[in-house]
């Protein structure tokens, strides 16, 4: 396929989700599969449109003066593709699958609007509603930190340290361009796709099949590494999800002490079973929904909340996720986030750490949420977050912003990852 046939795909796709208010990936699988005599290639550069002109949408509709999927798919090849106007029409000419090239009215009204002169939001890509708690969390560097959560992402991988050392994952993967993360000790990065690119099938390579790495953002790797005890302690992922924690802090304990892995959506959990296999780990218990979990109480020297959130910190990979949050969604969340930060503090010991985790840029889901349950949960206290970095990743002291609570913030642009929080706090002795 050519840009025409290519950008109408785009176009189809981003008002198709509009319509019916539906996810991007699922958008793009349904148009794919409709069209299958489109290649891979074809695929993941409609894919690359699309997900550019969610991540714009914001400074493409204003400078359009629509939203429409046509204003969106060509404000990415604008801004996120870096054409310009002669450009596209070129691309266009002759090809019979394609949409009308950009005329005049279009161009007047995209060059006759600064994005320096736009509201705040507006260059800060993000939702209006959401600006203030951006503002909150970020202060001055909110539109900066708002653009960064707007850019394509990376590809990051943890090399699993009970098969391969990381200088050997990087030597296997070479040929897809993977470097040493900078802040995560095991970490490996993949830049980000340029153009209509794609990034290399990972887990097609023998490296992978072998169990060697697996795919994790840099962030969550972070966190992970900062809330892994030393030695044979026993840790509680009380949220485990598909289990990417759990198998970073099995392979950092060694094989040693325990791990217990539990997630009340059994569907969440399923995938753990077979990466724990690859992975080669062997101090995890699984926990599936609707075990009683009773015995445990009181027992752990860290218990694990990676909590349900709205994923703000992770706009970069979902940017279609922003423009479905609802600040209903934020209230539905916070709750959730209160009721299991109260269920999982029954699991600490005397003297145990409970670490809450959340991958959201909101200081509602964050900060504000630890210190509401410190007021309502006194054997609890926040443990100092730049102590804590300073002996766990010392070379993530300059880019980590550590707040007056001692919770740890993770940001694009601050270090180059997903947006994380993390915030340990101690149970009284």
């Amino acid at each position: 396929m050519r840009l025409g046939g290519r950008l109408a795909a785009a176009i189809e796709t981003l008002d198709d989700i509009e319509a019916r208010h539906r996810p991007a990936a699922e958008a793009l699988k349904d148009w794919g599969l409709s069209h299958r005599f489109a290649g891979s290639g074809d695929r993941a550069a409609i894919g690359n449109i699309v997900y550019d002109a969610l991540r714009l949408r914001a400074s493409s509709s204003w400078r359009f003066g629509e939203e429409t999927g046509r204003a969106l798919a060509l404000g990415a090849l604008l801004d996120g593709f870096a054409m310009d106007f002669g450009a596209i029409r070129a691309a266009l000419e002759g090809d019979r699958f394609a949409p009308a090239a950009p005329g005049e009215a279009e161009e007047a009204a995209w060059s006759g609007k600064d994005l320096a002169a736009a509201p705040d939001h507006v260059r800060a890509e993000c939702p209006e509603w959401c600006a203030p708690m951006l503002n909150e969390a970020f202060g001055d560097r909110w539109i900066e930190e708002g653009r960064a959560l707007a850019t394509r992402p990376p590809l990051d991988l943890r090399a699993n340290t009970l098969k391969a050392a990381r200088d050997k994952v990087v030597r296997a993967l070479a040929r897809s361009g993977a470097q040493p993360a900078a802040l995560a000790p095991h970490g490996i990065r993949i830049p980000p796709v340029e153009g209509f690119g794609r990034h290399p099938n990972v887990t097609a390579e023998p490296a992978f099949q072998k169990g060697w790495f697996e795919v994790q953002d840099e962030g969550s790797q972070i966190v992970a590494h900062l809330a892994a005890p030393e030695g044979g302690a026993q840790v509680f992922d009380y949220c485990a999800g598909a289990g990417g924690k759990t198998l970073a802090i099995a392979a950092a304990m060694e094989n040693r002490g325990q791990v217990h892995a539990y997630d009340a959506d059994k569907t969440r959990l399923a995938p753990i079973f077979e990466r724990l296999k690859r992975a080669g780990t062997r101090n995890v218990q699984v926990h599936e929904a609707g075990s009683d979990l009773s015995p445990l109480a009181g027992n752990f020297d860290v218990v694990l909340v990676d909590a349900p959130c709205t994923g703000s910190g992770t706009w970069r990979r979902r940017p279609d996720a922003k423009w479905r949050l609802s600040a209903q969604a934020l209230e539905t969340r916070i709750a959730e986030q209160r009721a299991v930060l109260d269920s999982a503090a029954a699991f600490v010991k005397p003297g145990g750490r409970l670490v809450y985790i959340t991958c959201s840029v909101f200081p509602e889901e964050n900060n504000a949420q630890v210190m509401d349950f410190i007021g309502r949960n006194g054997a609890f206290a926040s443990l100092d977050g730049r102590a804590i970095v300073e002996k766990s990743l010392p070379a993530a002291v300059d880019g980590v912003k550590i707040d007056d609570g001692g919770g740890i913030w993770l940001s694009p642009a601050r270090t180059g990852t997903d947006g994380f929080y993390f915030a340990a706090l101690e149970r009284n002795a």
